[in-house]
Formats: C-alpha cells, sequence, structure tokens
C-alpha cells in the first residue's frame, strides 16, 4: 500500500479524530499548533487532550515541533489522509481500501471499492515534494497569498480537479466519472487500461492523432486549457479510446499564459507524429555533393617554414598559413615564459578580518545548537523550570535562607 498505512484507522476513536480535527483548524493560522489552542477547539467533555496527542504522535499522524517564538503540534500527511479518509467513509463512498498503483510528482494513486465491491480509484494530491516544489510559479494556486502550507494546498489542488473533472464529464469528454472529493482526495472511476506511455502498437495510429488533437480543439471552444496535455496523462482503455487525466493545471483560455499553455499542447501532439520510419526516410534523403570544391584543412605551419636560409619571407602576409604561423609563433613564446613571482590582490588585514567574522559566525551558531532544549517538555515548562532555577539561586538576596 506504499507509504499510506490505514491498518491503524480502524483502531481510532471519535476523540482521536476529534483532535485531529482541531489541530487541522488550528493550522489556519497557525503553523504549529500550542497544545492549550488544540485543548480548547477539542474541548472534550473529559479531558485528556494531551495524553491523545502523545498517542498520535506515537502513530505519526501528528508531530510536535519547537518553533522559534512557541512550541506545538502540526498535521502530517498520514494525519490529513486519516481526516479524508474518514469523511469518505461516514459517507459510504468508500469501504475498502488497496494497493498503490501510481505515483507521481504531486499525487499518489491507490485503488478502492464502495460497498457494493465497485473498483474505484482514489487519488491522494502530495503538493511539497523535494521533485516540484516551484508551485507558485507553476501553478496559481497561492492567488494573493505570500505564504500556504502544503496540505492547504493540496486541497486547492484537489477541488480544482474535481471541479473541472466534473464539467467535463456532464459535456461528454472522454474522462473518468468523477465521484466524490474531501479535503486533498478525490474519487472517480477506475480506468480499465494504461498510460499512453506504456503502449507499444496502435491499430489506427492516424485516428488516434487526430481524435487527441480534436480534443484539445474541443476544450478550446470550451473556453478551458488542458495545460499538460501529454502522453502521461492520457489513457487508453480496454477498447482502445483516449482518456484524458490530471488536470490540477487545468486553466482558461482568458488566463495570461493561456497561449503558452496551449502552444505547449500542440507542440508535444505535433512531435509525436514523427516515426521512426520518417526520420529514417528523412537521413536517407540526405547525400553529399561531390562537385562542391574541397577546403583545404588548416593546419599549424612551423615559423622555419616562413623564412628562408637568408631570412626573407617566402609567403605572403595575407595568407592562411602565414596567420597560422604567427599564432603558432605567439604560443610557443608563451609556453617558453615563466613566473618567478606571485603576489595576493587582497590586502592582509582584510583576509584577517574575514577570518575573524568567519569564526564569530561558526561560534554563534555552535551556541544557538547548545541552547536549543531537549526533552518533551514544552515552552511554558521550560520558563517555569528557569524561573525556579533563578529563585533557587537568590534565596539570600531578599533576607531569608533555604
Amino acid at each position: 500500500m506504499g507509504k499510506l498505512d490505514v491498518a491503524m484507522l480502524r483502531y481510532l476513536t471519535s476523540e482521536d479524530f476529534r483532535v485531529l480535527t482541531a489541530v487541522e483548524m488550528g493550522m489556519k493560522n497557525h503553523e504549529l499548533v500550542p497544545g492549550s489552542l488544540v485543548a480548547s477547539i477539542a474541548n472534550l467533555r473529559h479531558g485528556g487532550v494531551h495524553k491523545l496527542m502523545k498517542d498520535l504522535c506515537k502513530h505519526r499522524l501528528l508531530t510536535y515541533e519547537r518553533g522559534k517564538q512557541y512550541d506545538g503540534f502540526r498535521l502530517t500527511n498520514a494525519g490529513y489522509d486519516y481526516l479524508a479518509l474518514k469523511a469518505l467513509t461516514n459517507r459510504k463512498v468508500i469501504a475498502s481500501f488497496g494497493n498503490q498503483i501510481g505515483v507521481g510528482k504531486e499525487s499518489n494513486i491507490y485503488t478502492v471499492a464502495d460497498e457494493d465491491r465497485n473498483p474505484l480509484c482514489l487519488k491522494l494530491h502530495r503538493l511539497g515534494r523535494t521533485c516540484f516544489r516551484n508551485i507558485k510559479d507553476k501553478r496559481d494556486y497561492h492567488a494573493h497569498r505570500n505564504r500556504a502550507s502544503w496540505l492547504y494546498l493540496s486541497r486547492i489542488s484537489a477541488t480544482k480537479e474535481f471541479a473541472y473533472m466534473k464539467a467535463l464529464y456532464d459535456r461528454d469528454f472522454p474522462v473518468p466519472r468523477p465521484v466524490d472529493f474531501n479535503r486533498h482526495c478525490v474519487v472517480m472511476d477506475l480506468v480499465t487500461g494504461g498510460p499512453l506511455t506504456h503502449v507499444t502498437a496502435v491499430e489506427d495510429v492516424e485516428g488516434l492523432y487526430d481524435e487527441l488533437m480534436g480534443l484539445v480543439v474541443r476544450l478550446g471552444n470550451c473556453g478551458v486549457i488542458h495545460g499538460d496535455f501529454n502522453e502521461f496523462n492520457i489513457m487508453i482503455d480496454a477498447h482502445g479510446r483516449p482518456i484524458i487525466i490530471d488536470f490540477p493545471q487545468m486553466v482558461s483560455t482568458k488566463h495570461p499564459n493561456a497561449e503558452l499553455k496551449q502552444v505547449s499542447d500542440s507542440i508535444q501532439h505535433d512531435e509525436s507524429k514523427l516515426s521512426t520510419q520518417n526520420v529514417t526516410d528523412n537521413i536517407t534523403n540526405l547525400h553529399i555533393d561531390d562537385k562542391t570544391d574541397a577546403e583545404e584543412i588548416p593546419t599549424l605551419v612551423s615559423t622555419e617554414d616562413i623564412q628562408n636560409k637568408d631570412g626573407k619571407e617566402e609567403l605572403d602576409k595575407n595568407s592562411q598559413k602565414y596567420r597560422l604561423a604567427m599564432i603558432e609563433k605567439a604560443l610557443s613564446d608563451v609556453r617558453s615564459m615563466r613566473s618567478y613571482t606571485s603576489a595576493s590582490t587582497i590586502a592582509p588585514e582584510v583576509v584577517k578580518q574575514q577570518v575573524k567574522k568567519n569564526l564569530e559566525v561558526r561560534e554563534k551558531k555552535m551556541a544557538r545548537k547548545h541552547a536549543i532544549a531537549k526533552g518533551e517538555a514544552s515552552a511554558v515548562t521550560r520558563e517555569r523550570r528557569d524561573n525556579r532555577e533563578t529563585i533557587r539561586e537568590s534565596h539570600g538576596l531578599w533576607g531569608w535562607d533555604e
């Protein structure tokens, strides 16, 4: 099942999901959610929020991190997956979870089934991977925001894909049937086929190409552009018909970069028209014209050939051999030169100042490293402990002894 293990999903209680939801709500305006805020949002009747958060951290559904200003909890990808799967299960959209069938730079694909055991496809959006972090330039998820959580961007991506998929499916486009979505999960019909990259032979290549280019034109007439219309995002079903997938990068024709995206889609499929036979034919059509005069290959000549025994020049100064000889003479002069002195252009005082500055920076880094608190105590506990130590050390200051 890949990196997503849903075995713990059946053992989590409603209070656990209430704590996960509280952390999710706190992350709307907190990078790290303090434990007190989680307890106030969860508002459990019998308390015990910190014990539940400790257990969730043990199962890696939450993570406890130390920030510059305060410490707090953060929802992990697994915890966000559990919240989405729990919501889809309560809606009776999915009833069983299968294996991972695909992985990309922005998502993971799994097989699931509903209560009637009909196979479905579950797509988990995974934005923020190291191989694809330039989201702000490649996608328009940020809008007016300067910063956003990767989980929130994944949610925007899933919402956008489901909306476009449903709109295209209602207009009889060859896309998977959208079933439902929640947070960063999109549930759709499972396509019985494979991507175009795995197809080695097609019966009617020209017909398939015309159909794909016709889809590009239909999308443009509807006012949208796919943005990533290539062989990786085209599925071929059991009947040989193409099915379009992957819609997070789809934009409107009124988008500022719509023309560039449309040209990119067209170029990718124009290049796919070239076959091995066409390239071979173009290569065999090339021939060498024997009537062209062969040019003399320029070579360096020695300076001895320029002058005769009497010291008079034999070659014309405007000839190519004379120029090549001069180049050879200059190169030989350079090879014979030796350097006996070396001096630095940087003053010694500047070097000392730079070395001193580097040492100071290194010492500050080491001091900050040693100042990091260890253990599982929160920032408030550390502050209280420091206060107690201060009072204990200054027992004689106010006139009393221990």
